[in-house]
């Protein structure tokens, strides 16, 4: 089992989930579209030759962001990722992929 999490701007947040929710992502036991997510500010700089969705570049952005969890099946997680990647509306969105180890 691994583990996804992403930043989206609130603008965003359903239609990424979406996204990953159909491609296997945020499947535990019986039940699907299991994440969690919390609020927050995140900041960026688009460097110059950058395409931002939000800002301009050499501008410090402050944005109001959603960090988003969820859980994904190892078979899922390449599809998932990449629905994540289509469905962002920013050009490098950031997230990470973690595997969870079981005791």
């Amino acid at each position: 089992m691994y583990k996804i999490c992403f930043y989206v701007p609130e603008s965003h947040l359903e239609i990424v989930k979406m996204a990953l929710f159909n491609a296997g992502a945020g499947r535990q036991g019986l039940y699907e579209h299991c994440c969690w997510q919390s609020k927050g500010e995140g900041q960026f700089r688009p460097m110059i030759g950058s395409n931002p969705f939000i800002g301009d570049a050499g501008e410090l952005e402050v944005v109001s962001e959603y960090k988003v969890e969820m859980v994904c099946m190892r078979k899922f997680t390449k599809d998932a990722v990449e629905a994540l990647k289509q469905a962002h509306p920013y050009e490098e969105p950031a997230f990470d992929v973690s595997e969870i180890i079981s005791v």
